[in-house]
This record gives structure tokens, C-alpha cells and sequence, in this order.
């Protein structure tokens, strides 16, 4: 049994969900159910067929192609950017702030840093324009890859739920 409706999950989900209940959520230990409800929350706001399977961000998801069963990582608007194992940092648009004005435009002219030693980084989706993530490494270093999450694992002893389905590489 859930503590919570699928509709407080779903406000919450939103930014919606009034200050209080906000408050027991985060003070209280989470339902079993609590996951399979915010995945709920999140495929009804999302407008593609594809199955979340796993949130990476506000908008960013793991995803469970409709059409091929394959595990993709997709954005809110539907634009799959690469395989789930893969960097989908390299499939994005990028811009990159690596010139003082460039920089003042995030932080007053006196506070930005050297570009010499840092730039930003920004990661934006192709096809829709929402911004994923930011970086701020020296200049020379290589993209990041954040991680490559074990979802087999993750749904057996984190979340206690069947597998989704995938395809065969």
C-alpha cells in the first residue's frame, strides 16, 4: 500500500505538490511503490511511446525503444541521442564558453574564471533546445561520462521490479 496518490506523485513530479506534504515525503523512508509511481508520473508527461526505465535528469531518460526494444537514451521531445552505454554527451549540441565575454554572460566580469584554466560546457538537446547538463573542466579535457548505470541490478535489489524487457545486442 502507498502512502502517497499517484496524483501527490504527480504534483510533486511537477513542482506542484504543496509545501507540507513535500516536507513528510523527504522526512519520511520511501513506499515500495514509490518508483513505479514516479516513473508513472513521468511517462504521462512525456509525449513519446517509449518506456522510462530509468531518469537521468529533469529531462533526460532511459528509455525502452517502442520499436526496437533497445535501451536509448532519450529526451522529453522523443530525440533518442545514442545507445544508454554510450556517452549521449557526444550526440548533443554543445556550446562552449571559452572566451571572457562568453563567460561574463554566466558571472560578472570579475568573478568569471581564467579560461586558460576552466570553460563551461553546455549540453544541449539537437532537436528541442533544452539544456541536459553544464561542465566546467580545463579546457583540454574530454568529455565526461557521468556513468553507465547497472539497470539489471538496479531493479533487482534496489527496486525489487521485474527487468524491462531489451532487446539482444
Amino acid at each position: 500500500m502507498s502512502t502517497y496518490t499517484n496524483e501527490q506523485v504527480s504534483h510533486l513530479v511537477e513542482g506542484t505538490l504543496d509545501w507540507e506534504t513535500t516536507f513528510r515525503m523527504l522526512s519520511m523512508p520511501k513506499d515500495d511503490s514509490r518508483f513505479e509511481q514516479y516513473l508513472a508520473a513521468l511517462q504521462a508527461k512525456v509525449g513519446f511511446p517509449d518506456r522510462i526505465v530509468l531518469p537521468l535528469g529533469p529531462h533526460l531518460y532511459i528509455v525502452q525503444s517502442a520499436k526496437t526494444k533497445q535501451w536509448v537514451t532519450q529526451c522529453d521531445c522523443g530525440h533518442a541521442f545514442c545507445d544508454y552505454r554510450e556517452n549521449w554527451k557526444l550526440h548533443a549540441a554543445i556550446y562552449v564558453r571559452d572566451t571572457e565575454e562568453s563567460m561574463t554572460e554566466v558571472y560578472p566580469k570579475l568573478m568569471a574564471p581564467d579560461t586558460q584554466w576552466q570553460v563551461y560546457r553546455e549540453y544541449y538537446c539537437p532537436q528541442c533546445g533544452v539544456m541536459h547538463d553544464v561542465e566546467a573542466p580545463t579546457p583540454w579535457y574530454p568529455v565526461i561520462h557521468d556513468f553507465e548505470p547497472d539497470i539489471e541490478a538496479f531493479y533487482k535489489e534496489w527496486v525489487n521490479l521485474p527487468v524491462p524487457e531489451r532487446a539482444a545486442d
